[in-house]
């Protein structure tokens, strides 16, 4: 079930696709298996550690805004995810009371498959079309011509049909940079994971907020900013972004919205008496959908 949290005014609605399954050396790259092993990760049988799949819907000046789509439903990198029967964003958009339909925006910090998965799904006559009618689609304009334009190692996970299908529709809203949705939504720069992935900022009265992305997949990688996944194309520009977004998010007491920690992906970053950086997670509030 989605679970809710109140950020001043806002109500956020943390949505679960189910688990992602990932090799656990792959997530940690270069970290030799010693180290990360520590934390008790669990592993199945081909050695891959489960990622959660958290989404977040929100209402903000009247608009119904998503972040993120999860890895949706086709067969391929549904393959590597918990079955459709244990759950989707799609079911968990039904449980707080919202239809496809009710979306006016969808913002995307990047394009892997993981990510924008339910941006696009199968029609009756079996063409992909958006899975978001209504919605605009908000990509950085570099991401969606790295999507577009794959090289050799980036091709197996920027699928054609999540993303070809937004613009044949005229959904598709290239944006650059920093770019003001609402008020309270602003879409950043946080490059790294790709050279042009982005993360969400929130703000309502003096609460901040922080929805993260890909920028990491496990809580050590937020602590610890040499431990960067494999799955960075750029590690050294990572390791410079987790510096200033750690930093901004003690500071300003931001709540950080992780992608892929554990459902509901909610905590904050502190720094310790001897300097070093500690994430502590939060339970939701629980509660109904967004007002």
């Amino acid at each position: 079930m989605p679970a809710r949290h109140r950020l001043g005014s806002l109500d956020l609605l943390v949505l679960s696709d189910g688990t992602y399954y990932q090799d656990a050396g792959a997530v940690f790259g270069v970290v030799p298996r010693v180290m990360w092993e520590r934390l008790g990760i669990a592993l199945n049988e081909r050695h891959q550690m489960g990622l959660a799949l958290n989404s977040l819907l929100l209402r903000s000046q009247g608009k119904t805004i998503l972040i993120e789509t999860g890895v949706g439903d086709k067969e391929r990198p549904r393959a590597q995810a918990s079955p459709l029967s244990e759950g989707t964003l799609l079911d968990e958009l039904r449980a707080a009371g919202v239809s496809p339909e009710d979306v006016d925006i969808v913002i995307n910090t990047h394009l892997h498959a993981d990510h924008c998965g339910w941006n696009t799904r199968k029609d009756a006559a079996g063409a992909y079309v958006p899975t978001f009618p209504r919605a605009r689609y908000l990509i950085q304009r570099g991401e969606w011509k790295a999507a577009t334009h794959p090289n050799e190692r980036t091709r197996a996970t920027y699928l054609p049909e999540n993303i070809l299908p937004l613009e044949a529709a005229g959904r598709l809203d290239l944006i650059d940079g920093e770019t003001r949705v609402t008020d309270e939504v602003t879409v950043i720069e946080t490059p790294g994971h790709t050279q042009d992935h982005a993360s969400v900022l929130l703000a309502s009265g003096r609460e901040r907020a922080i929805y993260i992305g890909d920028m990491v997949q496990h809580p050590v990688q937020l602590e610890r900013t040499a431990w960067v996944s494999s799955f960075d194309v750029f590690p050294l520009q990572s390791m410079e972004t987790k510096k200033s977004v750690v930093q901004h998010a003690i500071d300003e007491h931001q709540l950080v919205v992780a992608v892929h920690y554990p459902f509901p992906g909610l905590g904050y970053m502190s720094e310790t008496p001897d300097g070093k950086r500690r994430w502590t997670p939060i339970a939701a509030d629980g509660g109904e959908g967004p007002a």
